[in-house]
């Protein structure tokens, strides 16, 4: 089963955009994404300098826009793409680009989000100085228990011994003065205290915004940073795609389930290298490329063929067929074959060893057949009900 992830902001390098403009079309493509951003996406990836694309206004719109036109040269009829992959994640920022690939909304809608996004949270950075420091090696939970100690918060926990820790400057030097035990310290060079509370401002802006993005269901599986679940509601989607602005990211746990959902392969859109990274310390036996420049997509391509996979929700279309969202024990609710649901009803949930999620029917129906028992343990993405749509649904 083949993955396809996007990096985050901090992923950008100057120039890494140069060698792409030389295939066919690249660069007319992103031109167009370049006037819905408003921005010279084509300057600021290949003649911008260090500190100019670290604006976080530049920045996301430009991470986003290269994995998208970077996945036309990958599978030039976007169609394709869903007979193949079978998993789709992004890392922060990089949700957009995976929710516009998976159908959830389209380039040009991404590209509006991702524009004010990047506004809104560079203003609620501006409100107080605020930033992020990598935490490399260490145990996960004494660190993780070191970092809410000092105020500050774990904004990225990115498995393979990788936490960020993000808070106000104040906060950063007393954890830099008093550090857990067997850990490298590393200031990042970003703009703000990012996946904080100090990024609320920025979700009213962005909730706002969100209610004006008609949303698909997703046409594969998509991970959520918040708790690596499998989330199939392209509306769901979009909420945690605004709420996970000042929550923290949890990529240990999007791993956890692309191996527990048995995916073999993993390719990384431009800019690549972060997730490829991640994946080869923390995924032993699954295979990666990192889309860094062209010459790497005859390895890519070999990657689809050997690897890819259709994703259930190509062929049963989302509203029929509820799927599980993490791992765990399912239980059954009340509704029995033949009963009809209303939209957003919970027809059970998914007890894990953390808490438990519900499995909603976001369109309604009626129930066609259970696919899964009471007490039954369940994978990610397992398919647990079948509806027949009610008349009108679509």
């Amino acid at each position: 089963m083949l993955v396809i992830v996007a990096p985050g902001q901090g992923a950008q390098a100057p120039g890494f955009l140069s060698p792409w403009l030389e295939l066919p079309g690249f660069e007319e493509r992103l031109n167009w994404l370049s006037a819905v951003a408003d921005l010279d996406l084509v300057s600021y990836g290949t003649e911008a300098d260090a500190d100019t694309i670290r604006d976080t206004a530049i920045a996301q719109p430009l991470i986003v826009a290269s994995g998208l036109v970077s996945l036309l040269s990958l599978f030039p009829h976007p169609a394709d793409a869903f007979g193949k992959v079978g998993v789709g994640a992004g890392h922060s920022v990089g949700e957009i680009t995976a929710a516009a690939a998976a159908g959830v909304m389209s380039a040009e809608q991404a590209m509006v989000f991702v524009r004010e996004r990047g506004k809104a949270m560079a203003a609620a950075s501006a409100l107080s100085e605020t930033g992020m420091t990598a935490v490399l090696g260490g145990e996960q939970d004494a660190v993780v228990q070191s970092i809410e100690k000092h105020g500050l918060t774990p904004a990225n926990i990115n498995g393979a011994g990788q936490i960020v820790a993000a808070g106000t400057m104040e906060e950063l030097a007393r954890f830099q003065d008093d550090p857990p035990e067997g850990v490298r310290l590393r200031p990042l060079s970003v703009a703000g205290a990012f996946h904080t509370r100090h990024m609320a401002p920025a979700v009213g802006t962005l909730g706002g915004f969100a209610r004006a993005i008609y949303t698909h269901d997703a046409r594969t599986r998509l991970l959520s940073n918040s708790d690596g679940g499998v989330v199939q509601s392209g509306r769901e989607y979009l909420t945690r795609l605004v709420q996970q602005v000042s929550n923290p990211v949890r990529w240990d746990l999007c791993m956890q389930t692309m191996l527990d959902l048995g995916v073999t392969a993993l390719i990384e859109v431009p800019p690549a290298g972060t997730l490829a990274g991640l994946a080869k310390r923390a995924m032993p036996g699954v295979e990666v490329v990192a889309l860094k420049t062209p010459d790497d997509l005859e390895a890519a391509r070999n990657l689809v063929e050997r690897h890819g996979t259709p994703s259930p929700l190509d062929t049963s279309p989302s509203w029929r067929m509820l799927v599980a969202p993490t791992k765990g024990v399912f239980h059954r609710g009340d509704a029995a074959a033949g009963d009809t649901l209303e939209p957003g009803a919970v027809v059970g949930h998914v007890a894990t060893n953390r808490d438990q999620q519900d499995v909603l029917a976001p369109h309604g129906g009626t129930i066609v057949e259970w696919l899964v028992e009471d007490g039954d343990p369940i994978s990610p993405g397992q398919p647990v009900v079948r509806l027949h749509p009610n008349e009108g649904s679509a």
